[in-house]
């Protein structure tokens, strides 16, 4: 008759963590090459104004910005100082609106080109006529969801 016998004490080995920092750090990377903080560099001047009706835009995906302001000190020898519009990262003419728009649609599926709203952050001391223009574009290039953006204000916040 054979005899069968437990294995006790025999435990499995325990697991490697050596490698562990070795992965952690090659996720820390990855998410900071693929994290992108900003769209664009600001290069006008944009004091958005306070408002007291407010709504936050969901889907910041389905959203282009258009800036409008004086640029900045250091782009004021090359551009001056009048309002100007800025499209993504750099400065632009009304007449590149359509291009612009066209390049955002690429980007989102076309189910969804009916929710692209565009949001004008306009600076609280560039007169209107500019602003009109721009809102005469994209209504000329099919883009009717338009949103202003502004700043909650203070003295009318609710508690």
């Amino acid at each position: 008759m054979s005899k069968f016998t437990k294995k006790r004490g025999k435990a499995s080995p325990a697991i490697s963590t050596a490698s562990l920092p070795d992965i952690i750090f090659m996720l820390l990377f990855f998410f900071m090459v693929v994290t992108v903080l900003r769209d664009a560099e600001l290069k006008v001047k944009v004091t958005t104004p306070y408002a007291t009706e407010l709504t936050k835009l969901e889907e910041k995906s389905l959203v282009n910005y258009l800036y409008i302001g004086r640029p900045l000190q250091k782009f004021q020898a090359l551009y001056g100082t009048k309002p100007r519009l800025q499209l993504g990262d750099k400065f632009a003419t009304i007449a590149d609106i359509p291009l612009f728009l066209e390049k955002h649609k690429i980007k989102v599926p076309e189910s969804r080109h009916g929710q692209i709203t565009s949001s004008l952050r306009v600076d609280g001391e560039v007169t209107m006529g500019i602003v009109q223009d721009v809102k005469t574009q994209l209504r000329k290039s099919g883009q009717l969801k338009v949103n202003y953006s502004a700043k909650k204000d203070p003295k009318r916040s609710k508690k």
